[in-house]
């Protein structure tokens, strides 16, 4: 059963379910729904006035649960979705840079885009904006949006399978191109993660003796937080004295990095993939290199000493306060 179809049978819960759950993410035919809401509406079938309302409270709640998360979370959220990212350093930078020039029209023309449509309120959130803010720039894109589609369908009714036959087959042509481009990018991570145990001949080190030796105070070891992002979050923490290698940069540090230490790598990503890719390379260049095994989670497990993150290696995110 489509979203047409749910509608006219369930009414007003159906449409406020639909248009909340695309709100938060999941991919749901916004604009198909609004079609049928507004063309329900010239045929008797739904309230004009209680169908916009409820179409427009489901998006700003959606909305507004996304930005309390952000702000609950902070750079937490979007650091685990630029994960996802090639390269997650520069898709957090970039992308909080970006919102914070045009947040403003992002939030009123989101809702227009895939995608962009769920980013933007945890964004707005992440970087302090002002709920009082955010609230009406929210409230102006999903009117924007629910008048974009429903007017249509209120005032071409009889024509509405036309218009929903047409938006389903490019909503599907533009579903084959996203599910390409996912299976690509999946494929290029699977690969990635599987050579990056080959990658790498450095040998394992367990948390507690890297600890120990860390511990003598011997001046030949240098231990290097690789993970692929930085520090973001106000609390964050990493292995006490240990110095930030950005792998992103990796090769313009190269020349500072004495070749007679003992470099002692740790990362937050499955199977130690970062640290394995720097001591490749660390090791290619003549180092000697060792992978933390576990990272820094099972550093934290085994109750080893942290510290709090520098301030000056704090990365300063854009801030709407």
């Amino acid at each position: 059963m489509d979203a047409p179809a749910i509608i006219l049978k369930y009414g007003y819960p159906s449409l406020y379910l639909l248009l909340f759950s695309e709100a938060v993410g999941f991919p749901m035919p916004g604009s198909i729904v609004l079609l049928t809401a507004g063309a329900a509406a010239a045929t008797g079938l739904l309230h004009p006035s209680i169908s916009l309302v409820l179409a427009l409270s489901a998006m700003l709640s959606g909305d507004i649960l996304l930005y309390l998360i952000g702000r609950h979370t902070g750079w937490a959220l979007l650091g685990f979705l630029c994960r996802l990212s090639l390269n997650p350093e520069t898709c957090i930078l970039r992308a909080s840079e970006t919102f914070y020039r045009k947040g403003r029209k992002a939030l009123l023309f989101a809702k227009f885009i895939p995608g962009v449509n769920t980013m933007t309120p945890p964004l707005a959130g992440s970087m302090n904006m002002r709920f009082l803010t955010f609230l009406p720039l929210d409230f102006g894109g999903a009117l924007l949006y629910t008048l974009a589609f429903w007017i249509p369908g209120f005032l071409f009714s009889g024509a509405l399978e036309d218009i929903a036959r047409g938006l389903r087959a490019f909503g599907a042509m533009v579903g084959w191109i996203v599910a390409l481009g996912l299976v690509t990018y999946l494929v290029y991570r699977i690969q990635a993660a599987w050579r990056a145990p080959r990658l790498s001949s450095a040998p394992p080190m367990a948390p507690a003796t890297a600890a120990e030796l860390i511990g003598e105070g011997r001046a030949d070891i240098v231990i290097a937080d690789v993970r692929s992002h930085g520090y973001y979050d106000k609390g964050a923490v990493r292995i006490r004295g240990s110095i930030r290698l950005d792998p992103n940069s990796l090769t313009n540090r190269l020349g500072d990095m004495p070749a007679s230490k003992k470099y002692f790598l740790y990362c937050t990503c499955y199977r130690e993939a970062t640290s394995s890719r720097v001591a490749h390379i660390l090791i290619e260049k003549g180092y000697e290199a060792y992978v933390i095994v576990g990272g820094l989670k099972a550093w934290q497990k085994a109750g080893l000493p942290l510290e709090p993150v520098p301030q000056d290696d704090m990365v300063l995110m854009p801030s709407f306060r």
